[in-house]
């Protein structure tokens, strides 16, 4: 694979079966690399054959309504300040009407079991903004009064908040059924149509601290009920009979950690479903669209399961028991069954397929799409090669991604960020493209990624200041037994990469092993001193980590690769974005002058605003095409 084929991947996502069990409705999105911008659009497979069903540019989410006759999605059209809106189109023909006009947009949107309303998340100005014109607003000095007052990938959240509307199907009219210094997300109506359950943070110390929590309200208004104690709550559904569920974890300081899937009892108690599992529901990557349970009739559902690198999807009863429905090394990223469960619409993706739709059909399986068939026939893609890493009574997983041929090939390893996030068995393209390049790949899941249960998730926190913790051991081991397992890796010519934690880990892997010749640390974390203050997580993510040690400022400077930066003799390339929020800017510019003043050949490439810390999944598709390209240059100009 080379870079620009991005612009040749087609991602489906997001299916959502008709009623009638037949049709399927899924979101598609490609890259335009003439015009630098997404193309999104609703397809249809309409039992026979999947078609683009909208227009675009930016259609997403689609939610058929109870009866089937129409299909509401969220539009944003061409003008340069539009903004996401409801919109309907009527299945029996004509063109969708958009329905709402909210001056920030739409983010959510799901009928009522009735039919004849919508539920939306929408963003208003806050009052003191509201009534003011564009210029005038966009002059007046920011008055911050909490944090945090930006967010990655939203920009500004200080001047907005996020509230749920209840819209009127046919004429658009809309009444707000939410208000006050909050934002509300993961909206689900109950079967009656008479409440509404979402995720909120409404504590007193939200922002400074971790914790949401489940509400729900009555769409005749009222005051919202928790019906969770404060966590890290989401995914917020309801069984056929009103049971309310939701995954989460019951601490609100206790990430990072496996979040089982709860049901929230009448009476207040929890009944935890999954935790025999020890293994998420609601991955963090691959996402998984639509994700939390779908219920079936009889009050069962089929549930996605998050393990050793895959995603499968499992049958659950009411009372937990679960089994395996579909697995295979590869992540189901999305399922919508009917009400018997015997036919189920999905999508999935592999290490060599970027995702196609799929039906099963009474225990029978069959591929309905073949959106990047030309890409795949074309393109020599590679299979990885699984590797265990065994020491101390751990065992830790491994890949390698080979080219093809005999001989000896330079090696790039992979660090993934998170850190509570995972490499596996889909399709990724950062590993094709560095394979293409003539690159052995390798790739791990140190302790502290997830998919492996809570023993392996936790087993770093509290323990970055030390020179042996667990991920860093398990990362030095990696690329030791790679080398003896796979003869055709050139040990004398090693590379090390990363982005997030990836970068924070790839800074501490070449302060202790100078072997590597060649390193990129992307939007990093290389300290926790000023991390804790400029980042939009910070002042939580610092204690989830650390522990106590945030308190103690040996222990805070020394949890971070910047302390041991001197150790540095790695030509190392430093990759940032101006507008990260999460890593902010200020954390690579520390690094980079640290290792000049060292005399350490390095660079800096900064992507300019509003790139942010999602650059590599969701920046624009010129400047993903750039990075990979500045990437392979520089390992190219050390490792070959």
């Amino acid at each position: 694979m080379r870079p620009k084929q991005l612009g040749e991947l087609a991602v489906p996502s997001d299916p959502r079966l008709h009623p009638d069990g037949i049709r399927i409705a899924f979101s598609v999105v490609r890259l335009d690399m003439d015009d630098d911008k997404y193309v999104r659009r609703i397809w249809l497979w309409d039992g026979s054959q999947a078609r683009a069903l909208t227009s675009g540019p930016t259609d997403m989410a689609p939610r058929w309504s109870p009866d089937g006759s129409k299909l509401g999605f969220i539009r944003k059209a061409t003008a340069d300040d539009a903004t996401p809106q409801l919109a309907v189109l009527d299945m029996a023909g004509g063109e969708a009407e958009i329905l709402t006009d909210f001056p920030l947009g739409v983010s959510e949107a799901e009928w009522a079991p009735t039919g004849d309303r919508i539920a939306v998340v929408a963003a208003e100005w806050i009052p003191e903004l509201a009534d003011l014109e564009p210029d005038e607003r966009k002059r007046q000095a920011r008055r911050v009064t909490r944090l945090p007052y930006r967010f990655d990938n939203m920009g500004w959240v200080s001047d907005r908040r996020k509230h749920i509307h209840i819209v009127d199907a046919e004429s658009g009219e809309s009444s707000q059924l939410t208000d006050g210094d909050f934002d509300e997300s993961g909206i689900c109506w109950h079967p009656s149509g008479e409440l509404i359950a979402f995720g909120s943070q409404r504590h007193e110390r939200r922002g400074l601290e971790p914790g949401s929590q489940i509400w729900t309200l009555s769409v005749d208004g009222g005051e919202p009920q928790a019906r969770t104690e404060l966590g890290l709550w989401g995914g917020a559904s309801y069984d056929p009979a009103g049971n309310l569920y939701a995954d989460g974890i019951t601490d609100q300081w206790g990430h990072p950690d496996v979040a089982p899937l709860y049901r929230i009892e009448h009476d207040g108690s929890l009944t935890n479903l999954t935790g025999h599992l020890d293994r998420n529901t609601s991955p963090l990557a691959p996402t998984v669209s639509p994700a939390g349970p779908q219920f079936l009739g009889d009050g069962s559902s089929v549930i996605t399961v998050e393990d050793h690198g895959c995603v499968a999807l499992h049958t659950m009863s009411f009372d937990g028991a679960t089994k395996e429905l579909l697995g295979g090394k590869r992540a189901i990223t999305g399922a919508s069954p009917n009400g018997t469960g015997n036919r189920i619409a999905f999508t999935a993706s592999s290490p060599t397929n970027p995702g196609e739709l799929y039906m099963l059909v009474d225990g029978t399986e069959k591929q309905l799409t073949k959106l990047n068939g030309g890409f795949v026939e074309a393109t020599d893609l590679v299979e990885p090669e699984w590797f265990a890493i065994t020491h101390d009574g751990v065992e830790v997983e491994g890949w390698v991604y080979m080219p093809p041929g005999d001989d000896e090939v330079p090696v790039l390893f992979n660090i993934h960020g998170g850190p509570a996030s995972a490499y596996g068995y889909w399709f990724f393209d950062e590993f094709q493209v560095f394979a293409g390049a003539g690159y052995g790949v390798v790739a791990t899941n140190p302790r502290g990624s997830q998919g492996y249960g809570s023993d392996h998730v936790r087993a770093i926190v509290g323990t970055w200041h030390e020179d042996d913790s667990p991920d860093m051991v398990d990362l030095l081991a990696t690329m030791e037994t790679a080398l003896a397992a796979f003869p055709r890796l050139d040990g004398e010519r090693l590379g090390v990469m990363g982005g997030s934690y990836g970068g924070y880990a790839t800074a501490r892997v070449i302060s202790r092993d100078q072997r590597f010749k060649s390193a990129i640390a992307e939007r990093g974390l290389f300290t926790f001193s000023s991390f804790a203050g400029t980042s939009d997580i910070g002042p939580w993510f610092t204690r989830t980590y650390l522990g106590d040690g945030m308190d103690d400022l040996e222990t805070l400077w020394q949890s971070g690769p910047l302390s041991a930066a001197d150790a540095i003799t790695t030509p190392t390339l430093i990759l940032h974005s101006e507008g990260d929020f999460r890593t902010p800017i200020e954390q690579g510019e520390q690094l980079f002058a640290k290792l000049q003043l060292n005399q350490v050949p390095s660079e800096m490439v900064r992507f300019p605003a509003p790139e942010g810390h999602e650059l590599s999944r969701s920046g624009t598709p010129k400047h993903r095409v750039e990075r990979f390209e500045i990437m392979v240059e520089w390992h190219d100009r050390y490792l070959k």
